[in-house]
């Protein structure tokens, strides 16, 4: 009889409670929280704030708490600490108390390749929700960053060009996945960050460009929030970087792709239906404001800017598709095209870069280690360095650079040439003459040399 009475309250149990919450993850980004909750079924949730104290109080509808909270770590983040008590009407009661009244959403997400149900909880790190910039006015970062002395000097005749580097996925969002190595699958997110890292100490190392990435660290980041970040620093270029995977492990290759025409469209649909709302700036072509624009106006000008920023992103999808061709092997021979959502932004030329297929044994190997993702970031700056000399942004050190150097004339000297007569005639100095050529007042002036004449 005690039996029975334990198998039937056993089976009470298993019907009263539909999940478990097996575990509790945190990911702390600089704009954000997120709190993700594994749960063994799909859940059901309410939820309450509260003030004085501030507190974010979640009700998980038949649930059990199967996990320890003391583990989690709330630096950075809003979170002071997280309690927990169980209901009598079986809901799990999660408290989380907050260090100050924040913004924040709350959904499920169903399972994938890496995860079951999960109850995720995104929460904002700014005290408020950041001040809704005035339509039309110029967009400037919220918080001072190396982005914000660019941004300034677009005053100055001397800026340098910013890269936006873009490392795919992160956080909950682990990318694709590759063989194990040390026991662990091999994950597009971290390979990609590695090598984002590599080109941002190349870009950061080169005279006139400036590094900008969208995550410095494993934390999420959503598409359309990439390339605002990209948008709102007046980055010159958007870079994506990812790892591809196919279900034949035997696929591999590189590839370098662009915005499609068709992607191209819809965005100028979209950013023409919601002008009126969200007032999106057209950077590319002075900070224009489509509000007050007429539809056919505003059409233009935003054919104009996406036209600009295809053109360019071709130019210099097929110059990184080059170099990374001399380092790896390609999957194809040429610049592709598709509608990724991080490829639309409508003023900044955007490129996308699949380093390699790490769903393939052999290019797995390669790209988890850090010589590889080093010669992979130097592929893709040689293509971006190459391009922006052929191309110099106008008011920038690289355009002074390369104006410097067409202004450069050379000239063979002949019987009875004197180093002042050839200054004369070229309106320049002796001294520059000498400066120019790496001569000395005891240099001989030698008949057949060639001289290069600075500029006047």
């Amino acid at each position: 009889m005690r039996l029975l009475l334990l198998l039937f309250l056993a089976c009470l149990s298993s019907l009263t409670y539909a999940a478990k919450i097996e575990n509790i993850r945190i990911w702390p980004a600089p704009d954000n929280t997120r709190l993700v909750l594994d749960t063994s079924a799909a859940v059901t949730f309410d939820e309450i704030t509260l003030t004085n104290p501030h507190r974010l109080v979640i009700d998980i509808d038949r649930s059990l708490l199967s996990t320890s909270l003391a583990k989690l770590d709330f630096t950075n983040s809003p979170i002071r600490s997280i309690r927990s008590s169980q209901r009598s009407d079986n809901k799990l009661r999660l408290v989380l108390d907050l260090a100050y009244k924040t913004s924040h959403k709350i959904f499920t997400l169903p399972p994938n390749a890496s995860y079951g149900d999960r109850l995720v909880v995104d929460l904002s790190n700014y005290k408020q929700a950041p001040p809704t910039p005035t339509k039309g006015a110029v967009i400037k970062p919220s918080q001072p960053q190396t982005t914000t002395l660019s941004s300034l000097a677009l005053l100055d005749s001397q800026r340098d060009i910013l890269i936006a580097i873009d490392a795919g996925h992160g956080g909950e969002d682990p990318g694709a996945l590759g063989p194990k190595f040390g026991g662990k699958k091999l994950r597009e997110k971290h390979v990609v960050l590695g090598i984002a890292k590599e080109l941002q100490s190349l870009i950061k190392n080169e005279p006139g460009f400036e590094p900008l990435l969208t995550r410095s660290g494993d934390y999420y980041i959503s598409l359309r929030g990439r390339t605002k970040k990209a948008r709102k620093a007046n980055a010159d270029l958007f870079i994506s970087i990812h790892a591809d995977a196919f279900k034949n492990s035997k696929a591999k290759g590189a590839s370098v792709w662009i915005l499609s025409s068709r992607g191209a469209s819809s965005e100028m649909g979209r950013l023409l239906a919601q002008k009126e709302n969200d007032a999106d700036l057209i950077g590319g072509i002075g900070g224009i404001s489509l509000e007050d624009k007429e539809d056919d106006v505003a059409m233009t000008l935003l054919d104009m800017s996406m036209n600009y920023s295809q053109t360019t992103g071709q130019r210099v999808a097929q110059e990184v598709l080059g170099n990374i061709g001399k380092i790896a092997k390609l999957h194809k021979k040429h610049v592709e095209r598709a509608g990724f959502v991080v490829l639309k932004s409508p003023d900044v030329p955007s490129i996308l870069v699949e380093t390699g297929f790490i769903s393939n044994p052999g290019e797995a190997a390669k790209l988890r280690t850090k010589q590889y993702q080093k010669k992979m970031a130097n592929a893709i700056f040689k293509g971006l360095k190459n391009y922006f000399y052929s191309y110099p942004v106008a008011n920038t050190y690289i355009a002074s650079v390369v104006e410097a150097k067409r202004k450069l004339r050379s000239y063979k000297v002949v019987f009875g040439d004197t180093l002042s007569g050839i200054a004369q005639r070229f309106s320049t100095s002796v001294k520059r003459l000498q400066t120019a050529n790496k001569m000395t007042s005891k240099s001989v002036l030698l008949v057949g040399k060639t001289l290069i004449i600075p500029a006047s």
